[in-house]
């Protein structure tokens, strides 16, 4: 029978466990969630997996594969689902071959013997095989939000001959500027990981190693000749608003521009929807001189 110190013990580890599942939940979809979601709708994204010896790469796509390729990269913990409301976009989908991808260690793609993926090179080196891919003949526009803003640059400097233009949406790429919270180091507990998703225990390694892999990432930013767009929000409490300041300091493209959303919070993929829609549907994007655009809530913001 349990002692009441160690009923206790038990008692706070379920707290905790119940606590973290919590704080992370509203960044994760379940596959019921996606079920209910898509059971009336007539256009449903396609799920496929990539798999060779050593990979197995979960995909959702729509679209026709002979339009150009959006490629969506999810942050940390989240999964390909979290950018359904683009997948669903009936504009996008005319104008796009969309593809949405499970980063390894998320959802089903997996790296055969590893357990979780903290490297962004191996992160974005994972990602390859989904610009074969395009059968278009337009190059790929690739867009990371939060955690997936490094690995897609990292992945575009790999192939900047096969993309269009990069868009980082809340990128966390200040290696000086990680933040952690009160219940980051319990989420790293090995014990409570027992009860917690494996998403978030992955999610969980890439925090602790996020730092010292953004280090190894700063040669990268000078070399990026292809546009470049980075969009952060005001209020973003999870990627610190001054990571636009380390974007414009460290990318040295003249094809660079900066959205800095005074008002935003961390999901700008969501709350400005209307405003990524119109500068992927009408490329101004990237407009020649342009190096920066200050962004305030009614002016000249683009969109809801």
């Amino acid at each position: 029978m349990l002692s009441f110190k160690s009923f206790r013990s038990v008692l706070v580890i379920l707290l905790l466990s119940a606590s973290l599942t919590s704080c992370f939940s509203r960044y994760t979809i379940t596959a019921k969630q996606v079920r209910k979601h898509y059971a009336l709708k007539k256009v449903k994204p396609k799920e496929q997996l990539i798999q060779n010896d050593t990979l197995s790469l979960c995909i959702a796509s729509v679209g026709a594969d002979t339009l150009p390729m959006l490629l969506l990269i999810h942050g940390a913990p989240g999964s390909l689902w979290g950018y359904m409301n683009l997948m669903d976009d009936e504009d996008l989908q005319k104008h796009f071959h969309i593809v949405s991808v499970d980063r390894v260690g998320y959802g089903k793609s997996r790296l055969k013997k590893r357990r979780h993926v903290t490297s962004i090179a191996t992160q974005a080196n994972a990602l390859l095989p989904v610009f074969d891919l395009n059968k278009s003949k337009e190059k790929v526009t690739v867009l990371g939000r939060s955690y997936g803003a490094p690995i897609a640059a990292k992945l575009v400097s790999m192939v900047q001959d096969k993309v269009k233009e990069l868009i980082m949406v809340s990128p966390v790429i200040d290696p000086e500027k990680e933040r952690f919270y009160w219940f980051s180091k319990w989420g790293k507990n090995a014990f409570i990981q027992l009860f917690l998703p494996g998403e978030f225990n992955t999610a969980t390694a890439e925090k602790y190693s996020h730092s010292d892999e953004l280090k190894k990432l700063i040669p990268i930013w000078q070399s990026l000749h292809v546009p470049t767009t980075v969009i952060q929000g005001g209020n973003d409490w999870i990627a610190d608003p001054t990571n636009i300041d380390f974007a414009k300091k460290h990318i040295q493209s003249k094809r660079a521009q900066y959205i800095f959303l005074y008002n935003a919070g961390h999901m700008i993929t969501y709350t400005h929807l209307s405003m990524i829609k119109e500068m992927l549907l009408k490329s101004l994007m990237f407009q020649d001189k342009v190096t920066s655009i200050d962004m305030a809530s009614g002016a000249g913001e683009l969109g809801n």
